[in-house]
């Protein structure tokens, strides 16, 4: 084919097509021997003439373009369904991240009397919960004491004894004082006992035998002595009395050592609701601990199988974030809303502080896995090809990259380390996130600081692998690279 005048390179006749029009400096080929100006062969007489093979690569070139034209959209629809499946799991694993976190606080603190137990050791020494125990249990020393009887027998005897009646009626009108006087002393010797080490011990063990109250308030199962009444979860708070009754014998007042024993309950949990909420409270907690394992297998289900699988783990864990910050917002409503409605004579601050003991660790689990879903989307963004991760990881390599090199130029030799690192780089980082996953899934009631700290020895790690990351092979500064 003839060149243009200038010097460029031939114009392809096929390509000349392609763009639309031929460049005016570009002329024609000459005619070959035989054949036409447009290059095609003169017919022989024997039939048809022989394609060129320029006109076979053309001809192969349309039919490349048909075929890819032909198939264009049965992969388009293909990707449809692969990027539907995959929205759908990952809804469905942000909305059981929620149920997740339920259904194992459910286990644990209904399911496990130790674990409740050491939930609301602490309330012993919460000042609204001593002023409530307290107020209950003077009232049920109080309610044994027959004030009116004693003033009666004190003045039968002092009428016995030949007291004038002018004394007798005087006896007759200390019932009064006599009554303020029993509350006084009640109230200040249960006060004392209350912020005793002992009352410590006392309400770990009636929380103890306590714990089946709960059981059946939240899951509809459970046995024993302990019922649920009226939609409360009580405790039996008779030990408390039987201690107070015993200081109060050892103050002087011998008439508390004919206090019979009382059994009266102190509410540690009561709503109207409880009933609603029963059965699905049974069903977490027979899920348990596997909801959070069939959660973690959808969620990577619906990542394989999306397209962009990168922005598919972005989603997915923008969506557990969300979910958790939903969660943390209903327990905050709730809150309000329980509060609102306690039963008559509840005292509301010792009902808040049980309220947020027993969610404590829910809200703790809920700070935690947003933390992980939050830091798991902002890592998914900084190994992408935007602007701004580019920047991130550039600057980082440059930063780590003068370190070695200053390092290297004072003396420090990695010698075989280098390379080692260098080939077994990806592997390395697996194994780094592999440690870090198995640290945090086997940390008993991880927090939002562990997820943290975990995540700073995660970047330490690789920032260490990026150090040690020498290349294939290490030279001395000064040296040039080889070929």
């Amino acid at each position: 084919m003839a060149s243009n005048e200038s010097g460029s390179e031939p114009t392809d006749p096929g390509r000349a097509e392609q763009g639309g029009r031929i460049p005016p400096d570009a002329q024609p080929p000459a005619a070959p021997p035989g054949g036409k100006a447009d290059g095609s062969a003169e017919p022989t007489a024997g039939g048809s003439a022989e394609p060129t093979a320029g006109e076979r690569s053309e001809v192969e070139d349309l039919r490349r373009r048909v075929a890819s034209l032909e198939g264009s959209a049965a992969p388009r629809r293909h990707h449809r369904w692969r990027t539907s499946g995959a929205v759908v799991l990952i809804a469905l694993a942000s909305v059981l991240s929620l149920l997740s976190v339920l259904s194992v606080w459910t286990s644990d603190i209904v399911g496990n009397t130790d674990r409740y137990v050491s939930t609301v050791a602490p309330l012993a020494s919460n000042p609204d919960v001593q002023d409530a125990v307290a107020a209950r249990v003077t009232t049920a020393v109080l309610d044994q004491i027959d004030v009116k009887g004693l003033v009666s027998q004190l003045s039968e005897a002092a009428a016995e004894q030949g007291v004038p009646p002018r004394a007798a009626d005087l006896i007759n009108g200390l019932t009064g004082p006599i009554t303020n006087g029993l509350n006084e002393l009640v109230n200040s010797t249960v006060h004392r006992v209350v912020a005793s080490s002992a009352f410590e011990t006392l309400w770990v063990d009636a929380n103890r035998a306590g714990h089946t109250a709960l059981d059946k308030a939240l899951t509809g199962e459970g046995g024993g002595a302990v019922s649920l009444d009226n939609n409360q979860v009580t405790i039996d708070i008779a030990p408390i009395v039987a201690r107070v009754q015993t200081q109060l014998v050892d103050s002087g007042f011998g008439l508390a050592a004919k206090i019979p024993a009382v059994h009266t309950d102190f509410v540690v949990f009561a709503s109207d609701d409880i009933g609603k909420v029963k059965s699905y409270f049974r069903l977490l907690e027979i899920m348990g601990t596997w909801l959070p394992i069939v959660t973690v297998l959808i969620a990577a289900a619906g990542v394989f199988l999306a397209v962009n699988r990168r922005r598919a783990l972005i989603g997915a864990a923008l969506g557990v974030f969300a979910a958790m910050l939903l969660t943390g917002i209903v327990l905050t409503v709730f809150r309000s809303f329980y509060l609102d409605h306690l039963p008559a004579g509840a005292s509301q601050p010792a009902a808040a502080a049980v309220y947020d003991t027993l969610i404590r660790f829910m809200r703790a689990s809920v700070r935690a896995v947003g933390a992980l879903a939050l830091i798991t989307a902002l890592g998914a963004f900084l190994i992408g090809p935007s602007r701004v991760a580019v920047t991130v990881r550039t600057v980082c390599h440059r930063g780590i990259a003068a370190a070695r090199e200053a390092l290297t130029s004072i003396g420090m030799r990695l010698g075989p380390v280098g390379p080692f690192v260098h080939r077994f780089k990806r592997w390395i980082g697996a194994a780094i996130l592999l440690v870090a996953a198995v640290v945090l899934f086997t940390w008993s009631y991880p927090s939002a600081a562990v997820v943290a700290w975990i995540t700073v020895a995660v970047l330490a790690a690789f920032a260490v692998r990026e150090f040690l990351d020498t290349g294939p092979q290490q030279r001395t500064p000064g040296t040039p690279p080889t070929a």
